[in-house]
């Protein structure tokens, strides 16, 4: 029996696609392979493999322990792609950048989520065979689609009429998500209820924090802010929507963009390059916020379409499914214990 010892303090900030991403591995893993695999999390014992989800400088120094086994890392974030979600002044930001590539290049082999990052890695001093591509998926038992009659309960319970368009969007409220393009095409659809599913998980360092306070304290009439939202009443607002969007300027493989497919429905993404090496055909794209409010009408005005793409999200809900991710996740720690 592999003994597998995940790192990490996701958890500890609601909100963030991390910690999802995180508790669907440790579940999934503890439920398939109970037998083959035993799972501890946060402690310093010997390990087998020692898989680290989060940059924590405790984590950092455990590395140094040969009790440590294989130590991998979940690459969620690079420096670059923090632009835009925090503020953090000078010279501290210059030192934390520099201490995340430190981290991952501490670790025997990294796990990307998106292979748009391989590249950046290989850029940082990090060779090509110490990293391995492995997508993000969502539980089907979370998320799932509801029955008409279920949704039109919930439609009641959000006093949202039957017959309402509604655009879900989800996600940290900050510049990097394309919170200002959301609210730009609230106001120009004031006949369509938008919903934005998220809050300021790290408070007032949220880059440009004051500034979107005022907007979520005074949205536009047909826009609600509905603050930071457990997964488990998450799934209802993918469900009484019509239309998902995130129009994200950068991004890995958002836990949302799964969760929607899973409950069947339909996704607008800003088209990002790295979108079109995972999700090409699952998804409708638009460059910006013309674009989108175009998608948008375009949608509305044709059913055959968002029909089409609500047949599009449950196909790649069946690709991205944890039994077809259970069996990559099993043969990569294998391989790695056997290098370790």
């Amino acid at each position: 029996m592999l003994d597998i010892h995940m790192f990490s303090s996701a958890t500890k900030v609601k909100g963030q696609g991390v910690g999802s991403a995180y508790m669907e591995l440790v579940r999934l893993l503890k439920s398939h392979f109970k037998n083959e695999f035993k799972i501890s999390v946060n402690q310093f014992g010997r390990a087998d493999i020692s898989h680290y989800h989060t940059i924590d400088p405790r984590f950092f120094l455990s590395t140094f322990s040969r009790r440590r086994g294989r130590k991998i890392g979940y690459v969620h974030f690079l420096p670059e792609t923090l632009e835009g979600s925090l503020t953090i002044p000078q010279p501290f930001k210059s030192i934390f950048y520099h201490y995340v590539i430190a981290f991952y290049r501490r670790m025997d082999h990294l796990v990307v989520v998106n292979p748009s990052f391989i590249p950046k890695l290989i850029a940082y001093q990090i060779p090509a065979n110490k990293i391995t591509y492995i997508p993000n998926f969502v539980s089907r038992k979370e998320f799932y689609q509801k029955t008409p009659e279920e949704i039109a309960a919930l439609r009641q319970h959000y006093q949202i009429a039957a017959d309402k368009f509604v655009i879900l969007g989800a996600g940290q409220i900050q510049e990097r998500k394309g919170v200002d393009d959301f609210v730009e095409l609230a106001r120009r659809n004031p006949d369509i209820q938008f919903i934005w599913a998220g809050g300021f998980s790290f408070g007032k360092m949220t880059e440009g924090y004051q500034r979107y306070k005022k907007i979520v304290d005074a949205p536009p009439a047909n826009l609600r802010f509905t603050g930071i939202v457990e997964r488990s009443e998450l799934v209802n607002f993918y469900n009484i929507s019509d239309l998902f969007l995130l129009p994200s300027y950068n991004e890995l493989f958002p836990m949302s963009v799964l969760e929607s497919f899973a409950c069947g429905t339909p996704v607008l993404l800003r088209d990002l390059s790295l979108y079109r090496s995972i999700i090409a055909g699952y998804y409708v794209g638009a460059t910006d916020v013309d674009a989108m409010n175009q998608q948008i009408a375009d949608l509305r005005q044709k059913p055959a379409a968002l029909s089409y793409m609500q047949q599009q999200a449950r196909a790649a809900a069946d690709y991205y499914s944890e039994e077809r991710l259970a069996e990559i996740w099993h043969r990569f720690y294998v391989d790695q214990a056997r290098e370790g």
